[in-house]
């Protein structure tokens, strides 16, 4: 595909088969994504339709870097294919030049020795351009194919006439202008091939982190073997072995041995994480030295591999709002080219009388320097660059349109637990008011809390097995919504919760014990009160810290112009302090789901495009509703299927990172829209001949280079966005 009016003819055709739902294609990546019912038409009758209007169907492009392998091969062979036809073409224009301006005397059979000369270099050099041409011509897609078409079939066709002396002379040469012009058309189509090939490396790359063997521990006559398997024989549930520099071959938890990891090509963590008995493993990422067994958890497609893949390939294939109004320009563009082709040919030859030739000349250049290619290429070629950028520093960003929205974010809101803090309280501190020992505290407390399922339980648990603890038997449990939990041990009745589970059983707080409290909660801890029946026992508090990158993050927000305020249902105290500690002076607390969609709401009403960040199961409502929801990949699978951006390692320096990646591919975006708009308004003047008065004349030649040099440029543009790093991630 060589413009936007290809993928159009191509997503019209397939979209008007029986069974197709819907049609997307992509200029870039040249892939077309097709919703079909396969019981009313088959993958085989999509290529076959794509085929007969003249594009070649190369394949199923999917995750399986086996079937990707025959693709690129069929890609290479193309490519090889253009560049034999581009030295033959040059090589043979240079013959003719040479023969034409080299004061060679070959007689009055010249022009015949011209034919037989570029005849054979002619076909050859132009028969893929003049193919495509005449198949969109009878399909009734005028695309650039047919506008090269109609300028090398001129200049060749006015050539031959004149050799047979049919327009009264046959000194009438533009064989060489033809075969050139074929060859610099070849060669902006081969340049721009490998330019675009280079805009999706990264998906690519993410392809080819795919394991395709795994060693799976089996059991078979009472014996453990080990057996190497494709690792889509391999089932949920089996046990791996992974040695160390091998890649991991599917996601799993591990279940013997310890390592470290290398996650940073799937997640962006630059630094080997230590993993042991118990830790998540991740399909694609690199053991570093140890031996592991892991258990397999997720398979096939399942696995956060696959889905980032998918995701990064969904992204790319989407179009941002900019893009409806460059194709409405491209809708109009050809037509209006031919028209100010055939104007000038008019003008040259009827008003100026001007030679044929000459005006001739005019027409081809006008037509073949005119090219919507740069301008189709330059948004889709800045996004697929734009996305994957941003994959590989494990942010996830599902569509185009995120990314166009996120360059005029000017208000965050941020959730406090799981987004500022790390989200895993652990036990902090136990004041005891009794005679029992503080492990005694503990043990009561833990006893009772092991049937909850409030984070705080897990918290004094120290987040580890709960099974791993010795503790006393308890009867009577209740929970008590929002309030506590209570149960009995050894015939005693224990409270463990907060105050309004106190007041609620009638049990005093004294003033030094509400102090102690409050002074918990000013050092960002959240507490528990243990009491009998008569009696407070203890205040035990759980401590949930402020990320490494939290303040840093933030503060360079308010450096991009950006307002941020922290939404949380948590209590004011704690909230208020741990504001004042990052930095945010607007706090929104003790608010439920509810209270931070309406404060989005409230936002958005003032006019200002809000970035909701979050990562729990509460904060999916405000993540959908924001204009940009950025979900910590960490979190809650409900809160990453409600964002538009996903954070695969849940740090917020990388939240931070893709504004400021979105707001780099977007000023690229407008760049390339610039030289796209630059190179026509400039050359489509000069072409038609407006600096012949100064003796400056466009030869079709010079045409064709430039028109590949505008595509090439605004690849090229775009393949610079790559070397790109976001500013809050240099130092890291």
């Amino acid at each position: 595909m060589t413009c936007v009016m290809c993928s159009r003819a191509v997503t019209s055709a397939v979209s008007k088969m029986p069974g197709v739902y819907s049609t997307h294609v992509n200029l870039v990546s040249e892939t077309a994504d097709v919703l079909f019912n396969p019981e009313v038409v088959t993958i085989e009758d999509v290529g076959e339709r794509i085929n007969n209007i003249g594009y070649e169907y190369m394949g199923i492009h999917d995750n399986s870097s086996i079937n990707n392998d025959v693709i690129e091969k069929k890609h290479e062979e193309n490519q090889k294919r253009k560049l034999y036809r581009i030295v033959v073409g040059f090589f043979f224009s240079a013959i003719l030049m040479i023969l034409m301006f080299g004061n060679f005397n070959l007689g009055p059979n010249a022009s015949y020795i011209m034919l037989a000369i570029s005849i054979l270099p002619f076909i050859y050099v132009s028969y893929p351009i003049l193919k495509s041409g005449l198949t969109s011509i009878r399909h009734k897609n005028l695309n650039m194919d047919v506008m090269y078409s109609l300028g090398i079939s001129v200049s060749f066709l006015a050539s031959l006439i004149s050799t047979f002396g049919l327009l009264g002379t046959n000194e009438f040469m533009l064989y060489d202008t033809s075969i050139m012009l074929g060859s610099f058309l070849m060669l902006g189509k081969y340049l721009e091939d490998r330019a675009k090939g280079k805009t999706s490396d990264s998906i690519k790359k993410l392809v080819q982190l795919k394991a395709t063997e795994a060693t799976v521990e089996k059991y078979i006559e009472n014996k453990v073997i080990q057996e190497k398997m494709p690792i889509n024989e391999v089932l949920k549930g089996n046990i791996i072995i992974v040695k160390p520099g091998e890649k991991i071959p599917l996601d799993g938890k591990i279940i013997d041995g310890n390592s470290y990891v290398d996650e940073s090509l799937v997640t962006g963590e630059s630094k080997p994480i230590h993993k042991e008995v118990g830790s998540n493993v991740i399909g694609g990422s690199i053991n570093k030295e140890g031996t592991f067994k892991f258990k397999v958890t997720n398979t096939s497609e399942k696995t956060v591999l696959s889905q980032i893949i998918s995701m990064v390939q969904e992204a790319q294939n989407s179009s941002p709002p900019i893009q409806k109004l460059a194709d409405k320009i491209i809708k109009y563009f050809i037509p209006a080219i031919l028209l100010i082709a055939l104007v000038s040919f008019i003008v040259w030859y009827v008003i100026f009388r001007q030679a044929f030739l000459f005006s001739l000349s005019i027409f081809i250049s006008v037509v073949v320097v005119a090219c919507p290619c740069a301008l189709g290429l330059a948004i889709p070629t800045a996004l697929t660059v734009g996305v994957g950028l941003a994959a590989k520093y494990g942010i996830l960003i599902k569509d185009g349109e995120t990314l166009e929205v996120s360059d005029k974010i000017n208000h965050v809101l941020l959730d406090k637990t799981g987004t500022i803090t790390v989200g895993q309280p652990t036990l902090s501190t136990i004041i005891n008011y009794s005679e029992k020992s503080d492990d005694e505290i503990l043990c009561i407390v833990r006893s009772i809390e092991q049937f909850s399922q409030h984070p705080i339980s897990s918290a004094l648990f120290n987040n580890e097995d709960k099974q791993g603890y010795e503790l006393y038997d308890v009867d009577n449990f209740e929970n008590i919504t929002g309030k506590g939990v209570i149960g009995s041990i050894d015939d005693i009745q224990y409270y463990v919760g907060n105050k309004k589970l106190m007041n609620t059983y009638d049990i005093d707080l004294p003033g030094s014990i509400l102090e102690d409290l409050e002074k918990e909660e000013l050092d960002l801890k959240t507490s528990v009160i243990l009491a009998d029946e008569n009696n407070i026992l203890a205040i035990i508090s759980v401590e949930d810290k402020i990320k490494e990158n939290s303040i840093n993050a933030i503060e360079t927000l308010h450096s991009m112009d950006i307002e941020t305020s922290m939404v949380s249902g948590d209590n004011r105290n704690t909230c208020e302090k741990i504001a004042e500690k990052v930095g945010i002076s607007n706090v929104v607390s003790e608010v439920l789901p509810q209270g931070k969609l309406d404060y989005v709401k409230q936002l958005q009403n003032e006019n200002k495009i809000v970035s909701f960040i979050g990562d729990g199961i509460n904060d999916a409502p405000s993540l959908t509703k924001s204009d940009v929801g950025v979900a910590m990949g960490t979190g809650t699978d409900v809160a990453i299927e409600s964002g538009d951006v996903i954070l695969i390692n849940g740090d917020l320096l990388n939240a931070v990172a893709s504004i400021q990646i979105s707001r780099k591919t977007m000023s690229r975006v407008k760049l390339n829209l610039f030289w796209a708009f630059a190179y026509n308004i400039i050359l489509i003047p000069v072409a038609a001949g407006i600096l012949i008065p100064f003796n400056i004349f466009f030869r079709p030649e010079f045409s064709a280079f430039a028109m590949a040099l505008s595509s090439v440029t605004i690849i090229t543009l775009s393949l610079l966005l790559k070397g790109y790093v976001p500013e809050i991630l240099k130092d890291e």
